[in-house]
């Protein structure tokens, strides 16, 4: 009897494990799906917001009246720089970042 007993604890475990198991992989399939979808949506909005000219033609005024008042662009690169970034690279940080690197690059005639 205890050995019958001592089987069955043995495959009631067995069981519970497979069963845990086969959650595991369900969840990770849930959330493999879900990132894909979320990834979808950041693309989506990344690309609703095109890049615009009349930006550019800002911010070259920007570096024309800021050279004619002999302003230096900020020294320090941002804390997200990388080495080998462009400033399209940070273009996605904001307006400023941007602008502040593209003026950087116009006065010194390199990336910082």
């Amino acid at each position: 009897m205890k050995k019958i007993n001592a089987l069955k604890s043995i495959l009631l475990l067995i069981s519970g494990i497979f069963i845990f198991n086969a959650s595991q992989i369900a969840f990770a399939e849930t959330e493999e799906e879900a990132m894909a979808a979320m990834q979808s949506k950041l693309n989506a909005e990344v690309m609703e917001k095109p890049f615009s000219v009349e930006d550019e033609k800002k911010i070259d005024s920007y570096i024309k009246d800021a050279m004619s008042k002999d302003l230096k662009p900020p020294q320090k690169a941002p804390s997200y720089w990388q080495p080998g970034y462009t400033c399209a690279d940070i273009y996605g940080y904001g307006w400023s970042a941007y602008q502040n690197c593209r003026y950087y690059r116009h006065y010194y005639g390199h990336y910082w």
